[in-house]
């Protein structure tokens, strides 16, 4: 199948391929191809085989909250590019329809429709991720997430195009009814007229926020998701982990629901250290952090 794979997907696919370093950790190994999708037509061309290799195939955005282990993963990754990168908006029953393509940069969006005047959006200026990734998990932050103005989301599942709708989507707290086998294509969104002045303002104020109260460095973003009436952070530093350091990795010491990883260091470490954290949370309160990271290629449990 491998040979059918290169046949299919030519130039647009690449073996051993760099696949931790493309994520914002920027540690870990290879995947055994990756496989760039430009246009709708390649999906039409090569998902078919991507799918009927056998191996695992995995859909890599920015990677803002993956973790790839070190070493080769005999998996294939997707890259979308090209037409998938597109944004465009128009007027209807009221309200702004939003296009946004899957491989489209959240922050890129939320500046150019503040620009335009399009509010509601705001908030994604503060999310590191790709549309594509955010309609998985419903990404959000600052009192908002995908959720507040989804229409629709365009896959490619189970070899064919399917349109989501909101209740098929299943949205609920960093999580969606989408999974591994659906490549998101694109998103649509409800959003409305505002002050362009107004939504820069907001803007600026978020991005003053994350450098006021996050950590920079090679990162993913939030670890955990917040338990119910409390902060994954607060029972972190409550354990005493607060500039932990385990090998090349190390608990933020500005916000302990942040994991750096040194430049040229181990997953692995990363990996461990997370675990530790979530046993120590464990063992102090009693409570099972849920991991907002994603992991991929390893074996042993956290």
């Amino acid at each position: 199948m491998s040979s059918e794979l290169l046949k299919v997907a030519g130039s647009r696919c690449v073996e051993h391929a760099p696949l931790g370093a493309r994520t914002t950790y920027r540690v870990g190994g290879t995947a055994r191809y990756l496989v760039t999708l430009q246009t709708l037509d390649d999906v039409r061309d090569i998902a078919p085989t991507l799918f009927a290799s056998g191996l695992p195939v995995v859909v890599v955005g920015n990677g803002s909250n993956l973790l790839v282990a070190d070493g080769e993963l005999d998996v294939i990754a997707v890259a979308l590019e090209g037409d998938f990168e597109r944004l465009a908006w128009h007027d209807q029953d009221g309200v702004v329809v939003v296009e946004a393509g899957a491989a489209l940069d959240l922050p890129v969006a939320a500046r150019r429709l503040a620009g335009e005047g399009i509010s509601d959006f705001e908030w994604a200026v503060g999310v590191p991720g790709t549309f594509g990734g955010a309609a998985v998990m419903n990404a959000g932050g600052h009192g908002s997430d995908m959720a507040a103005s989804v229409l629709t989301v365009q896959t490619w599942s189970n070899g064919a195009l399917r349109s989501w709708s909101l209740d098929e989507l299943n949205f609920s707290y960093r999580s969606s009814a989408l999974t591994q086998s659906d490549i998101v294509l694109s998103v649509s969104l409800h959003l409305e007229h505002g002050d362009a002045t107004q939504s820069k303002e907001q803007l600026s104020s978020i991005v003053k926020w994350r450098r006021d109260h996050q950590p920079g460095g090679q990162n993913a973003g939030s670890v955990f998701r917040n338990p119910e009436g409390d902060h994954a952070g607060r029972l972190i530093e409550a354990s005493g982990l607060k500039g932990y350091r385990l090998g090349s990795a190390q608990v933020s010491d500005k916000h302990a629901n942040f994991i750096i990883a040194d430049a040229g260091g181990s997953a692995q470490d990363v990996y461990d250290l997370i675990g530790l954290v979530r046993a120590s949370v464990r063992e102090h309160f009693a409570i099972d952090l849920i991991p907002e990271n994603k992991f991929l290629g390893f074996t042993s449990p956290l």
